[in-house]
């Protein structure tokens, strides 16, 4: 069975998930797929023309210039190792490196939030200001009171104008409790008060906001490394995700931002948010080969639900829905 095939068989089980990968990337999908199918209908052999084509379509779609070398020199490989001809049989291959090139089959959790048991989870969550960091904050507090768990969050960006406040909002909304302190107030007071009232009320997860616009990198990375001293101190092991929010729409612009960030602090995971509203998505792929970061959850509106657990089959999928339907239709 060929790659593009058990993909169908896998997200058809699933009409939901099926449905939201493959709405939320229709116009990442759009662009990819009408540039695929238009050098394949150029090109009926596979030669040194179209892998130069096919790199330049892949970095149009944002999959980042050092992916998409280490991605054509696996499918030069792998075309020459099953001497592979025709245009329309590397489609299959394709599908299946974007896959590998995402996931390691050592780290099988990679994509899970790291959630403790019968103890307090701490989630840092950090970001530039615009890229929607509070208003995931808000949806992830939600889905996990909606799962049973009790969420305190903490108000610690406290620089940005009616950040506190937009937090307070989404903290009625998912009926979740606020720590806060005046605009201004140092963040890391801010995290060690949500600590102490984490634990007082026995909660199960708190999730820590961070100021989104910081002067410069020194300026950030020593207000991270403060937050993380004092994480540290109270809750052993702790933070327990470092979550970096990105906007999918500024496209290679977020892979510089994710740069950053790691710099400063240890992230270990992305929110990528907007994914519905941008051509972009190859930057999912980027992120993860080359800063070894994996995109944990993904948004795709504005609704509460539509902040999800990113799947990298279903991102692939949501890539080649429009070729499964034709190879579909086409075999029946």
């Amino acid at each position: 069975m060929s790659f593009l095939k058990k993909l169908t068989s896998k997200f058809t089980k699933d009409k939901e998930e099926t449905e939201a990968y493959k709405d939320g990337m229709k116009k990442t999908r759009q662009s990819f797929t009408e540039k695929i199918n238009d050098l394949l209908a150029r090109y009926r052999q596979v030669d040194e023309d179209f892998f130069e084509e096919l790199e330049e379509v892949l970095i149009m779609s944002d999959v980042g210039v050092t992916t998409v070398m280490d991605l054509i020199d696996e499918l030069r490989f792998e075309v020459q190792r099953r001497n592979i001809k025709d245009t329309h049989e590397i489609k299959d291959v394709i599908s299946e490196k974007l896959v590998e090139i995402y996931y390691n089959e050592d780290e099988p959790d990679i994509e899970s939030i790291n959630i403790q048991e019968n103890e307090l989870t701490v989630i840092l969550v950090v970001g530039v200001n615009g890229v929607g960091k509070t208003t995931s904050i808000g949806k992830l507090a939600a889905q996990y009171k909606e799962e049973g768990k009790k969420v305190v969050l903490a108000a610690g960006d406290t620089f940005r104008a009616g950040a506190i406040d937009q937090l307070e909002e989404w903290g009625k909304r998912a009926e979740v409790e606020v720590v806060k302190q005046s605009a201004g107030s140092d963040p890391a007071a801010v995290i060690f008060d949500g600590i102490k009232a984490a634990k007082s009320r026995e909660a199960d997860i708190l999730i820590c906001d961070t100021a989104g616009r910081l002067q410069n990198k020194v300026n950030l990375m020593n207000e991270l490394e403060k937050i993380h001293r004092i994480i540290e101190r109270e809750v052993p092991n702790a933070p327990h995700e470092v979550l970096l929010v990105l906007d999918a729409t500024t496209g290679q612009n977020a892979l510089s931002q994710a740069k950053t960030f790691s710099e400063a602090t240890n992230v270990s995971g992305i929110v990528l948010t907007k994914l519905d509203g941008t051509a972009k998505g190859g930057i999912v792929l980027a992120i993860r080969n080359e800063l070894n970061i994996p995109v944990k959850l993904v948004g795709f509106g504005e609704g509460i639900q539509d902040l999800k657990a990113f799947d990298v089959h279903g991102f692939v999928f949501g890539l080649f829905a429009d070729m499964i339907e034709e190879q579909t239709e086409e075999s029946q």
